[in-house]
């Protein structure tokens, strides 16, 4: 690196965008509020977005992705309390279904983002049971971890 792009770099007057393929990212999540915010931080991107697990089952079964991002608390009253019985209405019904399905999205990195810890861990501990790549971030968290693997 030269002297001059040392320079700025160090004063912020460099250009640091990285340029990258534009990636397919899938969004399971009911709120419209969020789409917008993976609209803004995945631009260029190729997004498919769902608001239920049976559109996300439906979705996954016959996409390709980069990431896949997964909310838990899909109905309102999710949002309150975890007791339920209703599962199957839930982003852990998702994770249910990845498990039982290990060939699809192998190598896809998966971000359960939601703001119910205990629901979430629930389903990176199922998603892990197949080995795949799972972390939790709780949405408040998500920009930051969306910069740190995909610069953006």
């Amino acid at each position: 690196m030269g002297i001059i792009r040392s320079l700025m770099i160090r004063f912020g007057l460099a250009d640091m965008t990285n340029e990258r393929n534009p990636i397919g990212v899938f969004i399971l999540d009911d709120d419209s509020r969020r789409h917008r915010f993976f609209r803004k931080r995945f631009r260029g991107d190729l997004l498919e977005f769902a608001e239920s697990a049976d559109e996300a089952i439906e979705v996954l079964g016959t996409g390709r992705f980069d990431a896949i991002f997964l909310d838990h608390d899909l109905l309102p009253h999710h949002y309150d309390s975890n007791d339920h019985d209703d599962h199957e209405s839930t982003g852990y019904a998702v994770a249910e279904w990845l498990t039982e399905n290990r060939e699809l999205h192998r190598s896809t990195l998966i971000i359960v983002h939601t703001r119910n810890p205990e629901g979430g861990m629930k389903m990176v501990e199922k998603l892990r049971e197949s080995g795949r790549q799972v972390e939790y971030v709780p949405f408040p968290l998500l920009e930051g971890k969306i910069r740190q693997y995909w610069g953006k």
